[in-house]
């Protein structure tokens, strides 16, 4: 029996180096908001693994973000019907 997967979507930011991270804060203590940015460098890959996480590689890192084929392919076709329609 397969596992129900969780609709929070995981990811992993991975830098080679501390010096390829700009900042790293907590925002807002009081409702923990946190920011994170950096540098990954010239764009190496970006690949599906196994069809459940996108994985972008750069020369400074790589950032995953669990989330399938099928989920990017509806969130981008409604951004394509709602372009169409003359939203924003």
């Amino acid at each position: 029996m397969m596992v129900k997967r969780v609709e929070e979507h995981s990811f992993s930011i991975e830098m080679k180096s501390e010096h390829c991270v700009r900042r790293m804060s907590f925002l807002d203590k009081e409702n923990g908001h946190v920011f994170f940015e950096g540098f990954l460098g010239e764009l190496k890959n970006v690949s599906l693994v196994e069809g459940l996480m996108l994985e972008i590689e750069g020369t400074n890192g790589v950032l995953r973000v669990d989330i399938t084929e099928k989920e990017m392919k509806n969130c981008l076709d409604a951004k394509k019907a709602t372009v169409k329609g003359g939203g924003q």
